[in-house]
């Protein structure tokens, strides 16, 4: 006979209703605490979320026993109306065809080609950092992460209106996507007052941007080795192209899942660094013996291990999928709880990187946790970029990217901390509200 779930209860949940849409992770932190690993959440009428922090369910589901469950419609239905459906939002036969498609890309070949691309990218992001000044660096890293993927993508400089527009549709249709997701009860309401009528006519507008620059590139005879050029020459097994519908979707999921969740990492690198100096000092004399000044190959990229360590250690703290979301399709178990189909699921990512279990000191930056010698034994509970076969397709071009502009950072600036904790600001990802830091010139 199987275990009972813990349940929290609908009057719980409309009764924290205001700090849920503000930031749920203290809520069901309070749960975990109160609950255990596993619960399950009462939304609505008669449908139910189980969470979990436990680290044998979230490999099960992710790796061990992965066919038994798909993206559930958090992802394959509300944030695919709004950015298509790609290798992020889909499922089954269509996700397995197109992330063979897309995958190329990412191989370690084609990153070596984008290396001088994304290091131009960057450096000019951070010549607009102010030196001896306070700022909030959450903005200029989404600036340097957007730029970032729009130049390795398109390869042009001159599409920055373009690519600001794309940007501010973005965002603003996550923030409309979270209230839908955290409101449920409002949505007959976002549905009739037209707001979320609006927002689907900014995706239009997003694609109609996007359409105008393939289009251009599609009309000229230059060739560029960028994520476009191959995203137009991936084929299916009968030797046909993406249709332009389909090229639109992975274009604007690459954007969507390729700039934000590397902003906000970098962001709370820097807070982490300017918090610990001694972390960072080591950093920077790790910089300084790369020479990084003479560019980036992937020599000098595999010299920078505790720079990589400490962006692994802030991916731990805050990792930016802070929530795995999952639905079950064939009847599953464990720890003796019964998992029926069609059950909906989280992942805590956020609570299993601080679980005290697994992790010693967890609420401190330990950057050498990661030392490969230790980081055998992590791979069990720790997934900042998901785990299996669904794990991200840009993983690795994400953490190229973060380890390159910390380094550009850090040989230019020393950052200093004001002594102001940071403010969780979870949406889609986990960003930070702000984090204001100083940056003083070397």
């Amino acid at each position: 006979m199987s275990k009972i779930l813990p349940i929290v209860s609908r009057y719980h949940v409309f009764k924290h209703r205001k700090q849920i849409l503000k930031n749920p992770i203290p809520f069901h932190h309070d749960n975990f605490n109160r609950l255990g690993d596993i619960f399950k959440v009462q939304v609505g009428l008669g449908k139910e979320i189980v969470f979990t922090r436990h680290a044998g369910f979230i490999k099960q589901v992710l790796q061990k026993e992965h066919r038994k469950y798909q993206k559930s419609a958090l992802q394959t239905v509300d944030l695919a109306k709004y950015i298509g459906h790609g290798i992020l939002t889909a499922n089954g036969d269509h996700w397995k065809t197109h992330r063979r498609m897309v995958q190329p890309a990412f191989h370690r070949q084609k990153l070596q080609a984008l290396l001088r691309t994304m290091h131009g990218a960057i450096a000019h992001e951070i010549d607009h950092i102010r030196p001896n000044e306070l700022q909030d660096v959450y903005p200029l890293m989404g600036d340097l992460a957007f730029q970032v993927v729009a130049k390795s993508l398109f390869s042009r400089d001159d599409i920055q209106k373009e690519m600001g527009e794309l940007k501010d549709i973005t965002e603003a249709n996550q923030r409309m996507l979270i209230k839908e997701m955290r409101q449920p009860y409002l949505n007959w309401w976002y549905r009739l007052s037209g707001k979320i009528g609006h927002h689907l006519q900014r995706s239009q507008r997003a694609r109609d941007l996007l359409t105008q620059i393939i289009e251009q590139r599609r009309a000229g005879n230059k060739e560029y080795d960028d994520l476009l050029d191959m995203l137009l020459k991936a084929t299916y097994e009968d030797g046909s192209s993406m249709s332009q519908k389909q090229l639109l979707d992975e274009v604007l999921i690459l954007f969507t899942a390729g700039f934000e969740t590397t902003a906000n990492a970098l962001s709370f690198t820097l807070y982490l660094l300017a918090k610990h100096p001694t972390a960072q000092e080591k950093a920077y004399q790790e910089v300084l013996q790369a020479k990084v000044k003479d560019g980036f190959s992937m020599e000098t990229l595999g010299q920078l291990n505790y720079v990589k360590q400490c962006i692994e250690e802030s991916l731990r703290m805050y990792p930016p999928a802070y929530y795995i979301d999952r639905e079950c399709i064939a009847d599953d178990e464990i720890e003796g709880y019964a998992i029926p189909k069609k059950t909906m699921l989280l992942l805590a990512i956020y609570e299993l990187h601080r679980d005290g279990q697994f992790w010693e000191k967890p609420n401190h930056f330990v950057p050498e946790r990661f030392e490969t010698a230790n980081k055998r034994d992590l791979s069990d509970f720790y997934f900042p970029f998901g785990a299996g076969p669904r794990m991200c397709v840009g993983n690795n071009f994400a953490m190229q990217e973060m380890v390159m502009a910390l380094a550009c950072i850090l040989q230019k600036y020393k950052v200093r901390y004001t002594g102001e904790e940071v403010r969780l600001n979870p949406l889609i990802s986990l960003k930070p509200e702000r984090v204001d830091l100083y940056f003083d010139a070397r």
